[in-house]
């Protein structure tokens, strides 16, 4: 099945597991891609956790209560495609990382971010080999092309799924750090999201709060959850 949506025609999703991967099948029809494509998972965990997003729906099928669903789909007839652009797109953001860019005031503003920021700068430095520069002010400020090629290799070690969801990661919270040290277990994903709006909490705590940029903010942390759960059911993370 590749099409949607309709109605749930199927009594049970199973897990069939193949030589070259984890295959979903609804009944006997194996599921399907839009392009048409096999969906094929490369763990036993994320093919279960897509195929219980089948057996959980009822009625007629809605897309959004299938977000790991949509994942894969995007792995396979997105990123396995065009797997190197992708991967230039996403190691781009270690050249003008959320956490290298500081307010130049207030002063209580910069301590927060340097207390909060400074220790994932440190662990890219420690664990990635690529120590940033972080500046104060927006103005773009080059990073060491050493650095840069250690975030790129990082980011090309992944493959297609896991490249899908870091490539949502990163764009959700602006930080390609981040998003690597939630890739790597080393930091939990509600955490990182809460890093990543760090500002935006200062100036919701100074100015108040806006209802229409609370609502937007509310759907990007849902997708930010969802991202890092097709990491975790990867990569076998359990503090995400």
């Amino acid at each position: 099945m590749s099409g949607m949506p309709g109605r749930r025609f199927w009594s049970r999703a199973c897990v069939r597991a193949e030589p070259e991967g984890h295959h979903i099948d609804l009944d006997t029809r194996p599921l399907n891609t839009p392009a048409g494509a096999p969906v094929v998972l490369p763990t036993a965990a994320l093919a279960q956790a897509i195929a219980d997003e089948w057996n959980a729906l009822e009625g007629e099928i809605d897309p959004d209560r299938l977000p790991l669903t949509r994942f894969a789909n995007s792995a396979i007839d997105r990123v396995l495609p065009a797997r190197d652009a992708v991967i230039e797109a996403v190691a781009a953001y270690g050249a003008s990382d959320l956490l290298c860019y500081r307010a130049e005031a207030p002063a209580e503003l910069r301590a927060r971010q340097a207390a909060a920021w400074d220790p994932w700068l440190t662990w890219c430095a420690r664990d990635l080999g690529a120590p940033l520069i972080a500046v104060f002010g927006l103005m773009p400020h080059p990073q060491p092309d050493a650095s840069l090629a250690a975030l790129r290799a990082s980011v090309a070690a992944m493959d297609a799924f896991e490249l899908a969801a870091l490539h949502e990661l990163v764009a959700l919270s602006g930080s390609l750090v981040l998003a690597l040290a939630v890739a790597r277990g080393a930091l939990p994903a509600e955490r990182a999201w809460q890093l990543s709006r760090l500002d935006e909490t200062w100036q919701a705590e100074h100015w108040g709060l806006d209802a229409e940029a609370e609502a937007a903010a509310t759907k990007k942390q849902a997708d930010f959850r969802i991202a890092a759960m097709m990491l975790q059911n990867l990569s076998g993370i359990r503090n995400l």
